[in-house]
């Protein structure tokens, strides 16, 4: 066969075009820097689960009058709906709630379509109740993203202030902050709104003859402004309005209720007072009440800058409307943890860069080391700008794809330009060696990364909510590979057709001192840089300087002699050694003992795993970033039992974490906060997603660590 037929068309184009090339692995590091910087980061991906929700609101009604009038009638029709699985309903005083969960073919706009069908079927029964204003009882029927019920940041007010002023200041950060993109809404928990209150005195109200009718309509159309349509006087328009709306509760005593047979005040009858409601919250940290900011950021979008945004928001307000004394604590930071992640596979590539050519360097020397280093931030910079063009997210699944393809990119650079480095060595130019040693290897290459990615399909056919789940492991893996394998055929065929040398040559004086000086000019520019204006970006470019400066010198002083003593001395003998090894055991009946040990060392690893079980987990235990407890109490337990209970568990779990408390600070270096919640706010998201009920009966206890 001749060369001419072993060229790999690919390839060739890239040796022929090497401008071309490096122009487009120029485009791919600017789009890939982007992607990068602008992809949404989130802890955990965003799964919408095949389910469809149902609430509906009934005020002054019974759990039991809800079931039914209410959510009877309409699961009687949910069961006729092709794809349903199951339907689990809930029932609480004023509210219902059912749960419809669909089979996967199904598509989750197709199944509301479906349950809106239904739920106006039911609506229009003749039995169908209605509310004290006539109009009928209307179920809400929506979807629901669990990662837009969990709070992702949690902002604690307290001082020496009412609840009620603290609720003040809470709703003026509540404004600012919902007016970030990213957060879909902020919850103020630990106040209630106030209410008027008319007490009525029943023995003065039948002395004057008033019924609770007449005392409900006075108040109601005296709290009422109208219009009075349009005056035209002197060539302009002027709308006429009756203002009649009460601003002041103590407004409310000079209403008439009675004006035939003697005039009566409300005063007369009733006292007036505007406090509190009926307390339906409770909110502490570390057993100081508190009125707390839960914020909720909206899906697919970043929460780390989501979170940044809520804290530059946050110091504008302490230095403009919020006063000095007023203390404001976060708590619950869910950015913290995907940042680290993010930092981490950072970190892994950098030294994976490093690592991968220090191997490299001994075999094939620094210059050729250098392209399959390129591999590395190359390959992963083309998946980052594929990834963000599906819209994927920076979660914690597709890192763990990142990081596995990591250790696996590197094979198709290595296999490729160790190829050409061999055709070179036999005395063809870098030109044609590129082209015929890449068009020697580029089926098998393919094949490998093809099997490769094979090996990790069943994870896209994994049904139900946990497919959903594993599915960017293998889109990640597989956009990874792809790409390393592109940049495999075309960035590093370029580059060897263009820079290889099988001549390795150490660092020279000249040039030692020139790349000492540039390094350290960036290395002190951008660290000082990151420090003064705290960019992680700045000062991971500054300490990459830094490294670069030392492996130099490094690499000068001892690694040249070390990978020149490899390649000519060690790595020969350790070839001669390995040659006469195996032709030791694959000669004559050596061949077949040699088999057979084989097979029964394989065997005997499956006896030993026999003997020795392995502990299967579904995913590996780790320490917790927090620890909730939650108190759950029959439904119709008062608030204040409920709210008894937890704090007794609060003062347990503040206990058992005082010892961790440091003396000279007195900060707790294992807890950053002990968070309570009774009531709203209190319930579990994985279990009471999509209710909107008063949870009374319900309590939590958070605890983050450090």
């Amino acid at each position: 066969m001749s060369h001419k037929n072993k060229e790999f068309s690919i390839s060739n184009w890239a040796v022929e075009n090497r401008v071309t090339v490096y122009i487009l692995t120029l485009l791919i590091v600017i789009t890939g820097t982007v992607a990068y910087i602008t992809m949404p980061r989130e802890d955990f991906p965003e799964i919408i689960e095949n389910k469809v929700y149902i609430s509906s609101v009934f005020p002054g009604n019974s759990a039991e009058d809800v079931e039914k009038l209410v959510i009877k009638p309409l699961e009687k029709e949910f069961k006729n709906i092709s794809g349903v699985e199951k339907i689990t309903s809930s029932s609480f005083q004023d509210y219902g709630m059912i749960i419809v969960e669909f089979a996967d073919k199904v598509t989750i706009e197709d199944a509301k379509v479906k349950i809106k069908d239904k739920v106006d079927l039911t609506k229009a029964d003749t039995d169908w109740p209605n509310l004290d204003n006539g109009s009928k009882v209307e179920p809400n029927v929506f979807e629901l993203n669990i990662s837009e019920e969990v709070p992702i940041l949690n902002i604690n007010l307290k001082g020496n202030y009412t609840t009620q002023q603290l609720k003040k200041y809470g709703e003026l950060l509540q404004d600012d902050i919902e007016e970030i993109a990213e957060v879909k809404k902020v919850d103020i928990l630990g106040v209630d709104d106030k209410e008027v209150e008319i007490a009525v005195d029943i023995f003065k109200m039948t002395a004057a003859q008033v019924s609770f009718d007449e005392i409900q309509n006075a108040v109601k159309y005296e709290n009422m402004t109208l219009s009075g349509g349009n005056l035209i006087s002197q060539g302009s328009r002027n709308n006429i309005r009756i203002v009649g709306e009460i601003k002041d509760p103590k407004e409310l005593e000079n209403i008439i209720v009675k004006s035939y047979g003697g005039t009566v005040y409300l005063k007369d009858i009733a006292t007036i007072s505007f406090k509190e409601k009926e307390k339906t919250t409770y909110a502490r940290e570390k057993g100081t009440e508190v009125v707390m900011l839960n914020v909720k950021k909206r899906s697919n979008q970043n929460m780390i800058s989501a979170i940044e945004q809520v804290k530059e928001k946050l110091e504008k307000a302490k230095t403009s409307y919020l006063p000095s004394n007023l203390e404001l604590q976060l708590s619950n930071d869910q950015s913290s943890r995907v940042e680290h992640q993010v930092d981490e596979l950072s970190n892994h590539i950098i030294f994976g860069i490093v690592l991968v050519m220090i191997v490299l360097m001994f075999t094939m020397g620094l210059r050729n080391s250098l392209f399959v280093g390129a591999a590395i931030p190359l390959s992963m910079l083309m998946a980052f700008s594929i990834l963000s063009a599906f819209g994927l997210t920076l979660n914690t699944m597709v890192l763990f794809g990142l990081v596995m393809g990591l250790g696996m990119l590197v094979d198709d650079g290595i296999v490729v330009v160790d190829n050409v480095f061999a055709n070179m060595q036999k005395g063809m130019d870098r030109v044609s060696a590129s082209k015929i040693g890449i068009g020697e290897i580029a089926w098998p290459v393919i094949s490998s990364t093809a099997t490769t990615l094979m090996a990790f399909l069943p994870f896209l056919l994994w049904p139900g909510t946990m497919g959903k789940f594993m599915k960017y492991f293998p889109i990640t893996l597989t956009v990874t590979l792809t790409a390393s394998l592109f940049v495999a055929m075309v960035v590093n065929a370029a580059m060897t057709g263009g820079s290889m040398d099988i001549e390795d040559k150490n660092v020279s004086k000249k040039s030692a001192k020139l790349y000492s000086i540039i390094f350290t000019i960036i290395a002190v520019i951008f660290v000082l840089i990151g420090n003064i204006f705290d960019s992680k970006l700045s000062r991971g470019i500054g300490h990459l300087a830094i490294i670069s400066l030392g492996l130099m010198w490094l690499y000068k002083i001892k690694l040249y002699q070390w990978t020149q003593d490899f390649q000519h001395s060690f790595f020969p003998k350790m070839e001669e050694k390995y040659k006469a090894f195996l032709a030791k055991i694959l000669d004559g009946k050596k061949a077949w003992i040699a088999l057979v040990t084989i097979i029964g060392m394989l065997f005997f690893s499956f006896i030993l795993l026999g003997i020795f079980p392995r502990k299967v987990l579904f995913f590996p235990e780790n320490i917790p970033r927090q620890v909730i407890t939650y108190i759950e109490f029959p439904q119709g337990t008062d608030i204040q039992k409920t709210n008894k209970a937890t704090l007794f568990v609060e003062k347990q779990v503040i206990s058992i974490l005082s010892k961790y408390i440091d003396p000279s600070t007195n900060k707790n270096f294992l807890a950053e906060s002990i968070v309570s919640q009774v009531g709203k706010g209190a319930g579990n998201p994985n279990v009471d997603a999509g209710s909107a009920s008063e949870t009374p009966y319900k309590g939590k206890v958070t605890a983050n660590f450090s």
